[in-house]
Protein backbone atom coordinates (compact mmCIF):
# COMPACT_ATOMS: atom_id res chain seq x y z
CA UNK A 1 0.00 0.00 0.00
CA UNK A 2 1.33 3.45 -0.79
CA UNK A 3 2.28 5.61 2.18
CA UNK A 4 0.72 9.04 2.29
CA UNK A 5 3.11 11.94 1.86
CA UNK A 6 1.58 13.87 4.72
CA UNK A 7 2.76 12.65 8.07
CA UNK A 8 0.45 13.21 11.04
CA UNK A 9 3.43 13.38 13.43
CA UNK A 10 3.50 17.17 13.03
CA UNK A 11 0.22 17.32 14.95
CA UNK A 12 1.81 15.82 18.09
CA UNK A 13 2.19 18.39 20.84
CA UNK A 14 5.31 17.52 22.90
CA UNK A 15 3.96 19.43 25.88
CA UNK A 16 0.94 17.16 26.37
CA UNK A 17 2.83 14.91 28.76
CA UNK A 18 2.66 11.57 26.92
CA UNK A 19 5.69 9.45 27.64
CA UNK A 20 8.34 8.82 25.04
CA UNK A 21 8.62 5.33 23.54
CA UNK A 22 12.20 4.34 24.37
CA UNK A 23 12.55 1.62 21.73
CA UNK A 24 11.24 3.88 18.96
CA UNK A 25 13.42 6.79 20.01
CA UNK A 26 16.52 4.59 20.11
CA UNK A 27 17.97 4.69 16.60
CA UNK A 28 20.12 1.61 17.22
CA UNK A 29 17.17 -0.81 17.76
CA UNK A 30 16.91 -3.48 15.01
CA UNK A 31 13.70 -3.79 12.96
CA UNK A 32 12.51 -6.86 14.82
CA UNK A 33 12.89 -5.20 18.21
CA UNK A 34 11.15 -2.09 16.94
CA UNK A 35 8.14 -4.08 15.74
CA UNK A 36 8.02 -6.10 18.95
CA UNK A 37 8.13 -2.92 21.05
CA UNK A 38 5.42 -1.25 18.95
CA UNK A 39 3.24 -4.33 19.18
CA UNK A 40 3.67 -4.86 22.91
CA UNK A 41 3.07 -1.22 23.77
CA UNK A 42 0.37 -0.18 21.30
CA UNK A 43 -1.41 -3.20 19.79
CA UNK A 44 -3.89 -3.70 22.66
CA UNK A 45 -5.11 -0.08 22.95
CA UNK A 46 -5.04 0.31 19.18
CA UNK A 47 -7.16 -2.84 18.72
CA UNK A 48 -9.71 -1.54 21.25
CA UNK A 49 -9.88 1.77 19.37
CA UNK A 50 -10.25 0.13 15.95
CA UNK A 51 -12.91 -2.31 17.19
CA UNK A 52 -15.16 0.68 17.87
CA UNK A 53 -14.51 2.01 14.37
CA UNK A 54 -15.39 -1.27 12.64
CA UNK A 55 -18.49 -2.05 14.72
CA UNK A 56 -16.87 -4.93 16.61
CA UNK A 57 -15.59 -6.88 13.59
CA UNK A 58 -12.53 -8.42 15.27
CA UNK A 59 -10.95 -9.87 12.11
CA UNK A 60 -11.17 -6.56 10.31
CA UNK A 61 -9.86 -4.72 13.36
CA UNK A 62 -6.86 -7.07 13.60
CA UNK A 63 -6.09 -6.48 9.92
CA UNK A 64 -6.21 -2.71 10.46
CA UNK A 65 -3.89 -2.92 13.49
CA UNK A 66 -1.47 -5.10 11.54
CA UNK A 67 -1.46 -2.65 8.61
CA UNK A 68 -1.00 0.28 10.99
CA UNK A 69 2.01 -1.33 12.68
CA UNK A 70 3.45 -2.21 9.28
CA UNK A 71 3.20 1.43 8.21
CA UNK A 72 4.86 2.46 11.46
CA UNK A 73 7.72 0.09 10.69
CA UNK A 74 8.02 1.52 7.17
CA UNK A 75 8.17 5.04 8.62
CA UNK A 76 10.53 4.13 11.49
CA UNK A 77 12.96 6.91 10.56
CA UNK A 78 10.29 9.61 10.88
CA UNK A 79 8.92 8.09 14.07
CA UNK A 80 12.36 7.95 15.71
CA UNK A 81 12.78 11.70 15.18
CA UNK A 82 9.36 12.41 16.72
CA UNK A 83 9.03 13.68 20.26
CA UNK A 84 6.49 12.13 22.56
CA UNK A 85 4.53 8.93 22.06
CA UNK A 86 3.80 7.52 18.61
CA UNK A 87 0.32 6.43 19.69
CA UNK A 88 -1.44 9.53 18.26
CA UNK A 89 0.26 8.84 14.94
CA UNK A 90 -0.81 5.17 15.08
CA UNK A 91 -4.41 6.12 15.94
CA UNK A 92 -4.56 8.58 13.05
CA UNK A 93 -3.15 6.04 10.60
CA UNK A 94 -5.55 3.33 11.82
CA UNK A 95 -8.53 5.68 11.48
CA UNK A 96 -7.48 6.58 7.92
CA UNK A 97 -7.09 2.90 7.00
CA UNK A 98 -10.63 2.21 8.24
CA UNK A 99 -11.99 5.19 6.28
CA UNK A 100 -10.13 4.19 3.11
CA UNK A 101 -11.36 0.60 3.46
CA UNK A 102 -14.95 1.78 3.88
CA UNK A 103 -14.69 4.04 0.83
CA UNK A 104 -13.19 1.33 -1.35
CA UNK A 105 -15.98 -1.11 -0.40
CA UNK A 106 -18.57 1.54 -1.31
CA UNK A 107 -16.92 2.10 -4.70
CA UNK A 108 -17.10 -1.50 -5.91
CA UNK A 109 -20.06 -3.84 -6.30
CA UNK A 110 -20.91 -6.09 -3.40
CA UNK A 111 -19.29 -9.49 -3.62
CA UNK A 112 -21.51 -12.55 -3.58
CA UNK A 113 -20.82 -16.13 -2.67
CA UNK A 114 -20.64 -18.37 -5.75
CA UNK A 115 -21.63 -21.46 -3.71
CA UNK A 116 -25.39 -21.33 -4.40
CA UNK A 117 -24.75 -20.83 -8.12
CA UNK A 118 -22.72 -24.03 -8.27
CA UNK A 119 -25.65 -26.08 -6.98
CA UNK A 120 -28.16 -24.62 -9.46
CA UNK A 121 -28.83 -26.85 -12.46
CA UNK A 122 -27.53 -25.45 -15.71
CA UNK A 123 -29.65 -25.38 -18.83
CA UNK A 124 -29.15 -28.68 -20.58
CA UNK A 125 -28.54 -28.04 -24.26
CA UNK A 126 -29.03 -31.70 -25.12
CA UNK A 127 -32.65 -31.62 -23.90
CA UNK A 128 -33.26 -28.44 -25.87
CA UNK A 129 -31.78 -29.98 -29.03
CA UNK A 130 -33.89 -33.10 -28.62
CA UNK A 131 -37.06 -31.00 -28.16
CA UNK A 132 -36.27 -29.03 -31.31
CA UNK A 133 -35.67 -32.22 -33.28
CA UNK A 134 -38.95 -33.70 -32.04
CA UNK A 135 -40.92 -30.56 -32.88
CA UNK A 136 -39.29 -30.37 -36.32
CA UNK A 137 -40.26 -33.99 -37.02
CA UNK A 138 -43.81 -33.36 -35.82
CA UNK A 139 -44.08 -30.27 -38.03
CA UNK A 140 -43.03 -32.48 -40.96
CA UNK A 141 -46.15 -34.63 -40.35
CA UNK A 142 -48.43 -31.63 -41.03
CA UNK A 143 -49.72 -30.69 -44.46
CA UNK A 144 -47.84 -27.87 -46.18
CA UNK A 145 -50.78 -25.44 -45.78
CA UNK A 146 -51.13 -26.14 -42.04
CA UNK A 147 -47.37 -25.96 -41.48
CA UNK A 148 -47.12 -22.57 -43.29
CA UNK A 149 -50.00 -21.09 -41.25
CA UNK A 150 -48.42 -22.29 -38.00
CA UNK A 151 -44.95 -21.02 -38.90
CA UNK A 152 -46.25 -17.59 -39.91
CA UNK A 153 -48.34 -17.10 -36.76
CA UNK A 154 -46.48 -18.92 -33.96
CA UNK A 155 -42.87 -18.99 -35.04
CA UNK A 156 -42.64 -15.69 -36.92
CA UNK A 157 -45.04 -13.93 -34.52
CA UNK A 158 -47.35 -12.47 -37.15
CA UNK A 159 -50.98 -11.66 -36.53
CA UNK A 160 -53.66 -13.60 -38.36
CA UNK A 161 -54.19 -10.67 -40.75
CA UNK A 162 -50.45 -10.33 -41.44
CA UNK A 163 -50.15 -14.08 -42.04
CA UNK A 164 -53.16 -13.92 -44.36
CA UNK A 165 -51.42 -11.25 -46.46
CA UNK A 166 -48.19 -13.27 -46.67
CA UNK A 167 -49.98 -16.53 -47.50
CA UNK A 168 -52.48 -14.75 -49.80
CA UNK A 169 -55.49 -16.41 -48.21
CA UNK A 170 -58.40 -14.98 -46.20
CA UNK A 171 -57.89 -14.41 -42.45
CA UNK A 172 -60.59 -16.98 -41.61
CA UNK A 173 -58.66 -19.62 -43.56
CA UNK A 174 -55.50 -18.83 -41.57
CA UNK A 175 -57.45 -19.22 -38.29
CA UNK A 176 -58.86 -22.54 -39.43
CA UNK A 177 -55.49 -23.85 -40.61
CA UNK A 178 -53.79 -22.81 -37.34
CA UNK A 179 -56.52 -24.53 -35.30
CA UNK A 180 -56.22 -27.82 -37.19
CA UNK A 181 -52.42 -27.57 -37.36
CA UNK A 182 -52.18 -27.25 -33.57
CA UNK A 183 -54.53 -30.18 -33.07
CA UNK A 184 -52.52 -32.35 -35.50
CA UNK A 185 -49.22 -31.21 -33.97
CA UNK A 186 -50.42 -32.16 -30.49
CA UNK A 187 -51.36 -35.66 -31.67
CA UNK A 188 -48.05 -36.04 -33.50
CA UNK A 189 -46.09 -35.02 -30.39
CA UNK A 190 -48.09 -37.37 -28.17
CA UNK A 191 -47.18 -40.22 -30.54
CA UNK A 192 -43.54 -39.33 -29.93
CA UNK A 193 -44.01 -39.41 -26.14
CA UNK A 194 -44.19 -35.64 -25.59
CA UNK A 195 -47.03 -34.60 -23.28
CA UNK A 196 -47.96 -31.16 -22.05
Amino acid sequence: MPVRSECPIRAIDPGVGVREDADVADSTAPDEELMRALYEEHAGPLLAFVLRLVAGDRHRAEDVVQETLLRAWRNAGQLQRATGSVRPWLVTVARRIVIDSHRSRQARPQEVDAGPLESMPAADEIDRALRLMTITEALGDLSAAHREALIETYFKGRTVNEAAEVLRVPAGTVRSRVFYALRSLKLSLEERGVTA
